[in-house]
Parts: structure tokens; C-alpha cells; sequence
């Protein structure tokens, strides 16, 4: 071989494995069989898939048309991907985590930020973190957090009652912004046993770290540059900008500042256990501790101090966004549906007439006995489930086969020439193949829940249309939480948060809409905007105004 030829050789071995992967398998790929809508730019159908202002109604024109195992186009002409809405399916793909993961795309941006936590982790990492994590998510260890979540929810309330001039008059506030600091007070107490303190002051260094490193995560500055690091991590070495310097800030510090939290941990249950003294702290850092050095785990299944933290981290970001946002949506619409909220705040101040007005006179019994009683307000919990069914905090999600794999349906499946086989109930998907899940999608569709699917009815959970009563999903028949082994393991967590802070929140005050539209926007999470006011961040504010019992 002449040395001309041998120093090409690479580039065109490369060439041909590329055009192979790209045109040839393409060509022959399975996935072809299905039918899709027709491609009319670059980025394919993803921007419409999952904008949530147009999602649901995309969807249901594409299921009317092409079925519920539906071939759409990623970004560029080789990027077929998978968007079912069958319920079968998704049960096969979201249970089997053997074939299906989460893209590395996907888990390497939440690496950057966050770490190797159960939001990232696949395979044995994944299954030896839920092993140690999941027990200390048991209603029993929720129990702390009922006056966790009682105490900042009544310093939310001191905050804007300060706000609030006597009388009825309403002030304009922006409740995603207070609620997002009051879940993160209830986080950092319910974490790690620390006390952000940002509903009364927004500088402790934690919390700013936190705040700033998230707010880095859904800013979308420079959403090409975004993309490139995922496949070159390197830029963000050889290239700092603002960005990867204020990540970088903001890791040194929670490193260091949480770090020293679970070294101190470690050593006062080290000198517990000496001394024969038992911990009573609930905090998910004491009780993953607790779990991670349980004399019945063996050493291979324990997590070190890395696993642990990252973990921390997850918790603070997952449970933090997603139960404020899931309670500003909830508040918005309360808000835009006034009889519902008038009907809820009756329901709720049902439960306590004798106790005292002041929520910070309740002893820890009353708080519990309070909490007892929400629990089983029928309402209450209709309101929270059409909430979370309605505007779902994740919109969507995604996972990669790592293998061919025969997927069930329990509809037919539909021809890429439009005809449909009534007796056919699977199809291939190829190895690498993409698969979009619609959480909002199953949560809307019309065959499931009825003709007002996209209405706020929080009554229709008192007689369920009989398809929505087939699904078990992770909690109450919606997808919201997710299913299968990467399920929320922190919904109870969530629902205990959330339900009593609508207690504390609509037994003192009155919500209305202001002028402003607020629009949805899919940035990590379903997050609320002013409309035509992207660029300043999202906000979500409302008319708030005391309210006063009638006499």
C-alpha cells in the first residue's frame, strides 16, 4: 500500500462507517415501517412536541392521523425517533431499564450541574442508590416533615401579610419567586437538617450557590454553545465564559459547605453509636447515612460520600422546582377559577374551626392532627391530582434503546401506506433509536380522560371514565410522577409539601389573576412567563389579598 493510501485509510474507513450508520441503516431501519407528519425543516417536530402551549393539540391530531406509535423526525435527516402514546408501550419501556435508559446526552448535562445522583445514574449505579435511598422516602420518615413544611409555610405567610396593606386591598406578587425560596427552606431542612433562611434573606452562601447554579441550568443564553459541551466537554475548559465560571463557583462552594455537612453527620452518628445515644433526626442526609452503614447492607451495595452528595444535590434541585412550580400552577389555576377556590378554602377551613387563627400558636401535636385531617379532605386531594394531571412539572422525558427490542401495543399498529392490522400489536424498535414520553401527552388525551381533558375539573376525580381507571402509573393514574424503577421516589414527600402549604396558603389569603398572560415554556421544566417577556425570566404574578372570614 502506497503511504498516500495508508494515511488515508482512517479517514475513509470513518467515512464509510458514517455514511454506513447514517444512510445505509437508515434506509433499513424498522422504525421506517411506522407512519410520521412529513418534515419541513431541520429541526424536524421537537420544537412542536414539546412546546406545552401546542403539545396536546399536536398530539392529538398526530394520533388521529398516524395512530399512537408515531415516527418523528430530531434534528437532522438521520434522526428518527419514537413518540408513542400507548399505554402499553410506555409501560414496557419505562419498567424495562435493562433495554431502555436515558440518553447520554441527557445524563451528562445533568452530570455537569448536579452530579451522578438517581437522576443520572443508569444500570447498577441507578439500582444500588434507589436500594440505599428509597426506604427513607417511607411514610413514616415523612412524619418530619409535616412540621417542616407547617413552620416555613407560616413564615411565608408572616412575609406577605407584611406586604399587605389592612383591609381587602390586593398586592401584585410574583408567587413562583417566594414559593421556589419557601421549597427550598423546606428542602434544606428536610435534606440535610440546614436552615437556608431565604424566605427572610436570600444571601447565605448555600442557598446563593444553589440558586445561581440553577438559574445557569434554564437561563438557555447560549443554547448552541449548550449543545457543543455536551459533545465536547473540553470547551468549557479551553473556552470559560461567564457561565462555566459561575458553575464552577457555585460547585466549589456546595462541595465545600455541604461536604463538611455530611463529615459532620458522619461523626455525630459515629458518637451516637459510641455512646449508645440515639438519633432521632429525620433529614435525608441522616437517614441515607443510617441506611448507607445498616449492618444488613452488604459493603458492595453501599454509596460513598460523592454518590451521597450528588444525591443531596438532586433532592434540592428535583424537589424544590417541581413542588413550587407544581404549587404556582395549582395557585394560577385557583386564580383563573374562582368558585373552585372559593370551594376549596371552605373545605379546608372545615377541619379546624377551634384551633387558634395563628398558625405559629399550633403545638407539633395540633400540626400533626391537622395534617391528619388534609389527608382526607376529598377535595383537597381532587385539586392537588387535577393540578399535577393538568400542567405536569416535567413535560416529557426520553430513553435510548440499547438493543433491538419487539414493543406491545395495546392499540393496532398503524402502516407506513396508512393501512392498519387490526390483529398487529408490536413493532421493532432498533438499537439507538430515541423514544419521546409525553407525561403532559397521556396526562391530556382525550380517549383517556373525556372531551374536557384540558380543562381544570377537579370533580371528574370522583367518577373517572373507565379508560383512565386501567392505568396504575406511579401515583393516582396520572404519569406526572413517572413509572417504572425511575418513578419520583419523593412524591409523598411532594404531596405532604404541597397540601399544606395550600392550607396555610388559602386560609389566609385570596388569589386573583392580574392583567398580565402568563404563557408555559418547557425549560427543563413546564415554567411560567409573562407572555411576549421571555427574556425576563419566568414569574408567575398574581393579585394576593388577606382573607377575611365573614362574620
Amino acid at each position: 500500500m502506497s503511504p498516500i493510501l495508508y494515511t488515508l485509510s482512517p479517514f475513509v474507513a470513518g467515512f464509510l462507517y458514517v455514511v454506513y450508520r447514517r444512510l445505509v441503516l437508515l434506509c433499513f431501519n424498522p422504525l421506517r415501517e411506522l407512519p410520521g407528519p412529513p418534515v419541513k425543516r431541520w429541526l424536524g417536530h421537537m420544537q412542536h412536541v414539546l412546546d406545552p402551549t401546542v403539545s396536546h393539540k399536536v398530539q392529538r391530531i398526530l394520533v388521529k392521523q398516524y395512530g399512537r406509535s408515531i415516527r418523528i423526525r430530531g434534528v437532522g435527516p438521520w434522526d428518527e425517533r419514537l413518540l408513542t402514546l400507548d399505554p402499553v408501550s410506555l409501560t414496557h419501556i419505562l419498567k424495562d431499564t435493562t433495554i431502555y435508559e436515558k440518553p447520554w446526552q441527557s445524563r451528562r448535562l445533568i452530570m455537569s450541574l448536579i452530579g451522578c445522583g438517581m437522576l443520572a445514574a443508569e444500570g447498577q449505579v441507578h439500582k444500588r442508590q434507589r436500594r440505599v435511598i428509597l426506604p427513607d422516602f417511607s411514610g413514616q420518615n415523612m412524619r418530619s416533615l409535616v412540621d417542616i413544611a407547617f413552620k416555613k409555610g407560616t413564615q411565608l405567610t408572616d412575609a406577605w401579610m407584611e406586604m399587605l396593606p389592612a383591609g381587602t386591598d390586593a398586592v401584585e406578587i410574583d408567587v413562583g419567586q417566594w414559593l421556589s425560596r419557601a421549597t427550598f427552606d423546606v428542602m434544606g431542612l428536610a435534606g440535610f437538617d440546614y436552615n437556608f433562611n431565604s424566605i427572610q434573606d436570600v444571601s447565605n452562601e448555600l442557598f446563593v450557590a444553589y440558586k445561581e447554579m440553577f438559574e445557569v441550568a434554564i437561563a438557555q443564553v447560549h443554547p448552541f454553545r449548550n449543545l457543543l459541551s455536551i459533545y465536547l466537554p473540553s470547551v468549557n475548559r479551553l473556552f470559560a465564559d461567564k457561565t462555566v465560571r459561575t458553575v464552577d463557583r457555585c460547585q466549589e462552594v456546595i462541595h465545600r459547605v455541604a461536604g463538611r455537612l455530611i463529615q459532620d453527620k458522619k461523626r455525630k452518628l459515629a458518637d451516637g453509636k459510641k455512646n449508645r445515644v440515639p438519633d432521632e433526626e429525620k433529614d435525608l442526609l441522616t437517614l441515607l447515612l443510617k441506611s448507607n452503614t445498616a449492618t444488613d447492607l452488604p459493603p458492595e451495595h453501599r454509596i460513598s460520600d460523592d454518590d451521597i452528595l450528588n444525591n443531596i444535590n438532586t433532592f434540592m434541585f428535583a424537589g424544590s422546582d417541581t413542588s413550587s412550580l407544581s404549587m404556582t400552577w395549582t395557585l394560577l389555576l385557583l386564580a383563573q377559577n374562582p368558585h373552585i377556590q372559593d370551594r376549596l378554602r371552605a373545605e379546608l377551613l372545615s377541619i379546624a374551626p377551634e384551633l387558634p387563627r395563628t398558625l405559629s400558636d399550633l403545638s407539633e401535636d395540633d400540626i400533626q392532627s391537622l395534617h391528619a385531617a388534609l389527608s382526607n379532605l376529598p377535595f383537597l386531594h381532587n385539586v392537588t391530582r387535577e393540578s399535577l394531571r393538568l400542567i405536569p412539572p416535567v413535560h416529557s422525558s426520553s430513553r435510548v434503546a440499547t438493543q433491538d427490542d419487539e414493543v406491545p401495543t395495546l392499540y393496532p399498529v398503524h402502516h407506513r401506506d396508512g393501512s392498519v392490522n387490526e390483529n398487529k400489536h408490536s413493532f421493532i424498535v432498533p438499537k439507538g433509536t430515541f423514544i419521546h414520553i409525553s407525561m403532559e401527552g397521556f396526562n391530556l388525551d382525550k380517549t383517556v380522560w373525556g372531551d374536557d381533558a384540558w380543562d381544570f375539573n377537579p370533580d371528574r376525580w370522583n367518577s373517572l371514565p373507565e379508560a383512565a381507571q386501567h392505568y396504575s402509573w406511579h401515583f393516582s393514574n396520572i404519569m406526572t410522577f413517572s413509572a417504572g424503577p425511575r418513578a419520583c421516589p419523593g412524591f409523598r414527600f411532594a404531596l405532604i409539601e404541597t397540601k399544606i402549604m395550600y392550607y396555610i396558603l388559602l386560609t389566609n389569603f385570596v388569589f386573583k389573576e392580574t392583567e398580565a398572560k402568563i404563557t408555559k415554556h418547557n425549560v427543563i421544566l413546564t415554567r411560567p412567563y409573562l407572555a411576549g417577556k421571555f427574556k425576563d425570566g419566568t414569574q408567575c404574578p398574581l393579585l394576593v389579598s388577606r382573607f377575611i372570614p365573614p362574620h
